[in-house]
């Protein structure tokens, strides 16, 4: 599966073809489909471009996607810094009059596991993001883990070798504590590419997408979320051309 993610915190100085409101996030919804992802990830944003969890701007921006890409799954951020932060997030989910298909919680945050409750009781999917191993150890433990619609391990480490055993130490600890729950790997900036031909080679879920860098594997800048998605779709119809003996299995 791969997954288009938007906008994340990202500003229109960063990328022209960053969404921001309904209209535009419904656009941009369409043209990474159509470019071949099966997901989406999104952040809500208010009249003036920030990131917001307010259930109207939530609700606004699930109707347009939706009026466009009927039966796309689309997933929302909870963020610990979207406004209204901290412990605030709860209370704006719990308002929800429009629900996404599913949420991203990090684990590093200290409310993880009463937002994950919180979602799974409203009949919201959970991607519990990964960002450590200490993250990984939190989530195995938590009762709500099996529950997860997947394993979201997010590396944020900028060195290709350092990401790369970051996510593998992850991925030990979820191997041991037998999970049966998707993992989607990806990168961020200096690490996207890299960490996206490692899920290939795994047989793992990604996603692509402004959010989460905006160069092509080349470093050229891309034209935008849909040339990102299609240049990912791309790749993933061309395997490396590794010997079947010097794969990893999938787990590691």
């Amino acid at each position: 599966m791969l997954q288009a993610c938007l906008n994340g915190s990202r500003d229109k100085g960063f990328h022209a073809d960053t969404p921001f409101t309904p209209a535009e996030l419904a656009f941009q919804a369409e043209a990474v489909v159509a470019a071949g992802a099966s997901e989406l990830h999104l952040h809500p944003r208010d009249t003036n471009g920030l990131e917001t969890l307010d259930p109207a701007a939530v609700a606004a921006a699930l109707a347009a996607i939706r009026a466009r890409v009927p039966g796309v799954p689309v997933g929302l951020s909870t963020h610990a810094d979207i406004p209204p932060g901290g412990r605030g997030r709860l209370e704006a989910v719990a308002a929800w009059t429009e629900r996404p298909d599913y949420v991203s919680v990090n684990l590093v945050e200290e409310d993880a596991p009463e937002m994950i409750a919180l979602a799974l009781a409203r009949g919201i999917g959970v991607e519990a993001g990964l960002w450590s191993v200490a993250d990984a150890e939190r989530f195995v433990k938590l009762p709500e883990a099996p529950k997860c619609l997947r394993i979201l391990i997010e590396i944020n480490e900028q060195d290709e070798a350092e990401a790369l055993a970051a996510a593998a130490a992850i991925r030990t600890v979820l191997a041991r504590a037998s999970l049966d729950v998707p993992v989607l790997q990806h990168g961020y900036e200096a690490s996207v590419w890299p960490l996206y031909r490692d899920a290939l080679l795994r047989g793992l879920d990604s996603r692509i997408g402004l959010e989460d860098g905006r160069h092509l594997p080349g470093g050229d800048i891309a034209g935008g979320n849909a040339e990102l998605i299609r240049t990912a779709f791309q790749m993933a119809r061309v395997p490396p051309n590794i010997p079947p003996e010097a794969k990893p299995a999938a787990g590691l």
